[in-house]
């Protein structure tokens, strides 16, 4: 809880790590703690878990909690712990997002309610209420409208954000740009905003951004904390050649659906010990994975080493 009370300073590379599961598909929290002291070691800044890349909607309420309590357990309070608590429902949200505050968290990640599609008005209730339940607790609205169909408007973000101290970020998973920059404009810089869309991680940063909870950090955890590095710095060409050297492990990740291209490569490292997704998804099919091989074929210095690693 270190950063709880200042949450400024969760800033910097977020690595959203995969939830592992064992090749019968039970969740492998052995497997978890071990990425998680992967992240610790190679130099991300934070670490979240239960957004879209860790499957939340394939696990039970249950399942989330062990997961938030196991990943808290090995984070400490050496780095910002930012897990997703967020659900279609509002019950399971609750009892998600307290499972985190009493472990310890940071802050939590709620996601706009997905499939329902809700209005403005009832997405500013919904958070709202959320608010309103752990006034004590550092919350972070996650925007992703790919995948719940729902986008919240800057002006309802501005809202939450003028009438509610502890709403204090958003995660913006949007490739429309323009919406960073009105949803700032809208709140000014005491925002704290996060990239969740790779390829804007970077640019983000120039509009006033205070890092990017970016999947590549499954993979190059070393890479995207140094990118960001390199920007506070003042490095802009590292930081560049970094963005654009990452592209093709951003390929690798969407190769075929987030996070099964990711779970593979992991496995392949010895990093998990399955490459298993829960339905819908699958395992990359035998052509999504020669194309994987073929992105990795140059850039294999990018991923970091996992030798070294505590066991």
């Amino acid at each position: 809880m270190r950063f709880r009370a200042d949450p400024s300073r969760i800033t910097g590379s977020i690595a959203p790590v995969v939830t592992p599961f064992t090749a019968d598909g039970a969740l492998d929290e052995a497997g978890l703690r071990g990425l998680v002291r992967w992240q610790l070691a190679s130099g991300s800044h934070g670490v979240s878990l239960g957004g879209s890349t860790g499957e939340p909607g394939a696990q039970s309420v249950a399942e989330r909690a062990t997961a938030i309590r196991a990943a808290a357990e090995e984070v400490g309070d050496r780095v910002p712990f930012l897990p997703g608590t967020g659900s279609a429902k509002l019950d399971e949200t609750l009892e998600l997002t307290s499972v985190a505050m009493q472990a310890g968290a940071d802050a939590a990640l709620i996601i706009t309610p997905y499939y329902a599609r809700p209005t403005q008005e009832a997405l500013y209730q919904w958070y709202a209420t959320v608010a309103r339940e752990f006034p004590d607790l550092p919350l972070v609205i996650y925007n992703v409208p790919m995948r719940t169909a729902v986008d919240i408007a800057p002006e309802t973000v501005g809202r939450l954000f003028r009438e509610f101290d502890n709403l204090v970020g958003i995660k913006e998973t949007t490739k429309d740009f323009e919406h960073f920059s009105r949803v700032l404009h809208e709140t000014g810089p005491e925002l704290l905003v996060w990239s969740g869309i790779e390829l804007l991680c970077l640019p983000l940063l120039a509009l006033g951004g205070v890092g990017f909870v970016s999947a590549v950090a499954n993979l190059a955890p070393a890479a995207v904390a140094e990118m960001y590095q390199a920007w506070t710095e003042g490095d802009l060409d590292r930081a560049r050649r970094l963005h654009y050297r990452l592209h093709p492990l951003v390929d690798v990740l969407f190769t075929e659906t987030n996070p099964a291209p990711a779970k593979w490569v992991l496995a392949k490292r010895g990093l998990i010990s399955a490459a298993h997704v829960r339905p819908p998804l699958i395992t990359p099919t035998a052509a999504g994975q020669a194309r994987i091989e073929q992105l990795l074929s140059g850039n294999e210095d990018l991923l970091t080493p996992v030798e070294g690693v505590p066991s």
